[in-house]
């Protein structure tokens, strides 16, 4: 088959290097534009365009996807099949435009955790389990037939970043599946509505920062969950001495504290811990404003209080 691939980051490199190692046919890739980035400003090329730059496979960068020339150089390619892997919202002019139509890989196990952050909604809702599917595209995000699904587990330490790594791999895997079931007709879409009732159904939205400030006065499990499902990106974030710190890595300590909800206790050298409602997050690394990124002992090696 045809195969145009349209992804940004590095989550969807997996699955076009997955693609381009077993040999499909890969004509063309599509990703965003390049923006510029750092202090200096310069252009920064997507890790999808590096990849496909480097393989020799033809990158498209539309700003606008209904643009008219976009979509004639689209056509030109003659796909059988696209597929999306961490990219925006596609007019129905372009996912309907293959035969096969358009094949998404999404890190949930949908109906669960449609939406813009499946990874971090999951690691914040305190889940033991969950994975990647793939669908086809159709005009609502994220609501498509599913083709198939395989479950991750997420463990106690997972941070988001940990379980995006699992889920990039397991994604990957199942592509490849999902493409050999097409290539042997025998895969069954499921509609999502047969799976979960609505009412049970979990959301995974964007996150903006009023969702990264730490609530001391929650149980300790709902502030553990909420840094690591933030780690390392955006980063939940709390206030040390009037400075915005960022947690990266926490540990929990159940205890009743002796302080008040968001206070702190530190010996200066070694520890440095915060009060929730029934316990203590203990601080692993941290990044406060203004300074890079520091384990705790070299942080409060240099940290005046």
């Amino acid at each position: 088959m045809r195969i145009i691939f349209m992804g940004t980051p590095d989550f969807a490199v997996a699955s076009l290097d997955a693609l381009i190692q077993s040999g499909e046919n890969v004509v063309a890739v599509v990703t965003a534009p390049d923006k510029p980035a750092g202090r200096g400003q310069k252009l920064h090329q997507s890790a999808v365009k590096v990849y496909a730059e480097a393989h020799h496979i033809p990158v498209l960068q539309p700003i606008k996807l209904k643009d008219p020339a976009f979509l004639e150089e689209l056509k030109s390619y003659q796909a059988d099949l696209q597929i999306v892997v961490a990219f925006r919202m596609l007019p129905e002019l372009v996912w309907s435009m293959p035969i096969h139509g358009t094949i998404n890989v999404h890190a949930s196990l949908l109906p669960q955790y449609r939406g813009a952050a499946p990874i971090n909604h999951a690691v914040i809702n305190g889940e033991k389990v969950t994975g990647v599917s793939t669908f086809l595209l159709q005009h609502e995000i994220d609501t498509g037939n599913i083709l198939l699904s395989d479950q991750v587990t997420i463990e106690e330490e997972d941070t988001a970043g940990i379980l995006h790594d699992k889920l990039m791999v397991a994604g990957a895997q199942l592509l490849l599946k999902t493409i050999e079931g097409l290539k042997n007709n025998n895969l069954s879409p499921t509609p999502q509505s047969t799976l979960i009732p609505e009412s049970e159904l979990k959301h995974a939205p964007k996150i903006f920062k009023e969702n990264c400030q730490i609530d001391w006065n929650q149980d300790i499990d709902r502030i553990y969950n909420l840094i690591r499902g933030l780690s390392p990106y955006p980063a939940a974030f709390t206030s040390l001495n009037n400075k915005t710190v960022k947690l990266y890595t926490v540990t929990k300590e159940y205890t009743a504290p002796d302080i008040a909800t968001g206070d702190y206790k530190t010996d200066e050298k070694t520890y440095l811990k915060f009060a929730g409602n029934n316990g203590y997050i203990h601080v692993s690394s941290l990044q406060i404003e203004g300074k890079k990124k520091m384990q705790i002992v070299e942080f409060l090696r240099g940290y005046r209080f």
